[in-house]
């Protein structure tokens, strides 16, 4: 039996495992990563959505061209990328069995790093495998890899960070959302992410669960009902929608099995999101030479994963030599600081399950955000982002102590201050000019910042807000403003639409309303 050697070898081509391969390869070690599906990146290239973060965490950067970077860079870096090979085995002596087609291979590595991501979970209620239910990141793939429209009518079961997106790209799929579902009392995920999804109509059933799901052979409709502190349903609170899909975004599991398999020392955590690897700082597992990256160990979004994923291929190029202690501790100290500001905030790892009830500058946290997904007009002015000036002027709806920052970067006026502190809310600061090149607005990631001249002179405003569906209305459609909760709030017209290569497929659609609707109108919806 021929056994090929590597120096490396990677077990999945997503975000972190492609990082790690970048980080050795470039060390000189001969790297091949092995990944199960017919396309590499993992998760980023269904992620059509722009990053959080800073300009090193590749904020403002939508996950599929992030995916072709780290493709691009392993390529000029020597890695091998072998698709359509599937890992079955992590034996002894880091012996990687992988089945490529009706063949089995069988591989050595001087050192293995697992970086297999993690699945979907689900729920069981009635009706829970008919045709039509499906997990969101199943449907997330059928949208943005495949151009295939998930149904008509969606429900969606979820108010993390997943069920947020993938709920506004269904929206933007041509979908309509009817409700978005979750048996928690308050949403999981960022409030930019559920205000987004809100001014577009969507409502949110906080403390409500799937009860049943109707249909013989596909879903024709679905039951949800209150739950009380118990998670019990409460008698007589039943809602019926007709809906033809169900979307299941109820959290992920790490794909552990294999550290398993290679006898690597495991735990129970759900903090991490389940069975997984007990590992050292930078994943080093029990097992000498057997390394962990991403998900695998430990639930966070992709950006953390990339950096875990550079942190495993420089310790692991240590380990065999290739670069000495003292250059590995220099670069981990660099991972660990931009690792280190990505989780702060309210939605830390070290704040999961607590219930934070102001921000870092000690304002009250919009408690409408939490339960209905948008902040009410007589809370948002609250927030140092919001502010009232003659003359255009940036208004910033970001409430949540969240680590972003390409607002203040974007903006080469001064009109936004963030500070050094990634995680503080932006200020406008108002004795600032802005010359309304809507940079700000197409850089946002959570869409909440806007331009607003409260009073054009004729007893008009105007709002420039961030728009990404098509197709885009013409100069002079009229049509409604919708408020944050989604609701109509009075007419509009356009009258200016941008679009450019700087703005990243965000157009920015400036509407004109009555002025004492300024701070008010969040939204546009075209006349049918």
């Amino acid at each position: 039996m021929k056994i090929e050697r590597f120096d490396l070898i990677i077990v999945g081509a997503g975000p972190s495992g492609l990082s790690a391969a970048i980080e050795a390869a470039k060390r000189g070690m001969n790297v091949v990563v092995f990944d199960e599906n017919a396309r590499p990146g993992g998760q980023l290239f269904k992620q059509i959505h722009k990053f959080f973060g800073s300009k090193e965490h590749k904020a403002k950067i939508r996950g599929f061209h992030i995916g072709e970077q780290l493709l691009k860079e392993a390529n000029e870096a020597g890695v091998k990328v072998e698709l359509n090979a599937t890992v079955i085995g992590l034996y002894q002596d880091r012996e990687v069995v992988v089945r490529m087609g009706d063949e089995v291979h069988h591989f050595k590595g001087d050192a293995v790093i697992i970086a297999t991501g993690a699945a979907e979970n689900m729920v069981l209620f009635d009706g829970w495998n008919l045709p039509g239910v499906m997990g969101a990141g199943a449907a997330q793939t059928l949208m943005n890899l495949y151009g295939v429209k998930p149904g008509d009518r969606i429900l969606m079961l979820g108010s993390g960070n997943v069920g947020l997106v993938v709920s506004f790209q269904l929206i933007q799929c041509g979908c309509d959302v009817v409700a978005l579902v979750d048996a928690a009392p308050k949403i999981g995920g960022y409030g930019v992410h559920a205000a987004k999804v809100a001014r577009t109509g969507v409502p949110f059933y906080l403390s409500h669960t799937i009860k049943k799901v109707e249909g013989d052979d596909h879903v024709t409709g679905v039951t949800i009902g209150q739950v009380d502190d118990h998670f019990q349903f409460i008698e007589g609170s039943d809602k019926h929608f007709d809906v033809d899909t169900v979307c299941v975004a109820v959290g992920l599991s790490p794909m552990s099995q294999l550290l398993k398999m290679a006898g690597c020392r495991m735990e129970d955590n759900p903090k991490r999101g389940g069975q997984v690897p007990v590992v050292g700082e930078y994943g080093e597992t029990s097992v000498p030479g057997i390394f962990s990256a991403g998900d695998v160990s430990g639930i966070e979004e992709a950006s953390s994963a990339m950096i875990e994923g550079r942190m495993s291929g420089v310790v692991a190029a240590e380990y065999l030599g290739y670069m000495t202690a003292e250059e590995k501790d220099a670069e981990l100290k660099k991972l660990e600081a931009s690792l280190d500001s990505l989780r702060q905030g309210m939605f830390a790892p070290k704040n999961r399950g607590k219930n934070i009830t102001e921000t870092e500058e000690g304002i009250d946290i919009s408690t409408n955000l939490l339960k209905k997904g948008y902040v009410a007009d007589d809370e948002i002015e609250r927030f140092p982002g919001v502010v009232h000036k003659a003359g255009l002027h940036p208004v910033l709806e970001c409430t949540q102590n969240i680590p972003c920052n390409p607002c203040q970067d974007a903006c080469t006026k001064g009109c936004i201050s963030i500070g050094d502190n990634i995680t503080s809310l932006p200020i406008s600061v108002t004795d600032s000019t802005c010359v309304n090149c809507g940079m700000c607005v197409a850089s946002c990631p959570g869409q909440a910042i806007f331009l607003v001249n409260e009073d054009d002179g004729d007893g008009s405003a105007t709002i420039t807000l961030p728009y990404e569906f098509m197709p885009l209305p013409d100069t002079g459609s009229k049509g409604k403003a919708l408020g944050r909760d989604g609701s109509v709030v009075c007419d509009a017209e356009v009258v200016q639409v941008r679009s450019g290569k700087a703005f990243d497929g965000t157009s920015l659609l400036t509407i004109k309303v009555p002025k004492e609707y300024a701070m008010k109108a969040r939204f546009f919806k075209a006349a049918v």
